[in-house]
């Protein structure tokens, strides 16, 4: 069984996933960060594969990208980083990041490094549903990958019951029409949001992200679904002084 699955089929509620960019701060900095992560009982760790055009993402990760290309990181780089990373953890993990890079290096040959490396699921925001469905879902079944797909508050309801059936692993349930970023707590319509999924009674399991960046909107998401990603506040955290364990530690005690 896919380590997603597992995750969620032992696991149903307060699921913590943390997303960094590859290979931010430092180039060779990914392999340790996704170890200290899973050292912390962080759940699950979803790693940003840099990219020059990153619409969805917020000015945070759009400069830990920026860094991390200017660092020399590519996706095949990742991979060849990542090679011996299921000797040293079982957490489950993701890439998240743009179809361009992938494209480039082919879906095929993707998704056996995927394999090799012993990812487990994907996120790819401008990666279209049906176009998946039609081309890839053959050969990301074939692989057992986990593709997620994104809602998000304007998401029609068939729209959103259609993805609940065609997504791998979870939802990511995008908090607001807006780009990735911090938030102190989540305003009454995000909350409205959140609880008029949790009323439609999904098939698939649920992780709040965009805006998650303390304990107060940890929590909060945590209320209305199994679990929260967090990305911007643990890269802005990473960006601080001290050593790569003090900086991961340090955020996580302000979270759970």
């Amino acid at each position: 069984m896919n380590r997603i699955d597992e995750l969620f089929n032992s696991k149903k509620d307060d699921i913590l996933s943390v997303y960094f960019t590859a290979g931010y701060p430092a180039l060779n900095d990914t392999f340790r960060i996704i170890t200290e992560l899973e050292k912390r009982k962080v759940d699950m760790v979803e790693i940003g594969i840099p990219f020059s055009d990153p619409i969805a993402d917020g000015p945070v990760i759009q400069q830990s990208g920026t860094k991390a290309l200017h660092n020399g990181m590519n996706l095949k780089l990742l991979f060849e980083q990542l090679k011996e990373i299921r000797e040293y953890t079982r957490i489950p993990l993701l890439l998240m990041g743009y179809i361009n890079p992938i494209i480039r290096m082919g879906m095929d040959r993707f998704l056996e490094n995927a394999v090799v490396t012993g990812i487990d699921g994907v996120i790819i925001p401008d990666l279209p549903p049906e176009e998946y469905m039609e081309k890839y879902k053959t050969m990301f079944d074939k692989a057992g990958i986990c593709n997620n797909f994104l809602i998000t508050p304007q998401t029609p309801e068939k729209r959103i019951r259609q993805l609940d059936e065609w997504s791998g692993g979870f939802l990511y349930m995008v908090s607001s029409a807006s780009t990735t970023g911090s938030r102190d707590s989540f305003d009454e319509k995000q909350r409205d949001y959140f609880s008029r999924i949790n009323e439609m009674k999904l098939r698939s399991p649920r992780l709040v992200g965009f805006g998650v960046s303390n304990r107060t909107t940890y929590q909060q998401a945590c209320s209305f679904a199994n679990g929260a990603i967090i990305g911007s506040a643990f890269i802005n955290a990473l960006g601080e002084s001290g050593s790569l364990s003090q900086k991961v530690s340090g955020f996580l005690e302000t979270i759970r």
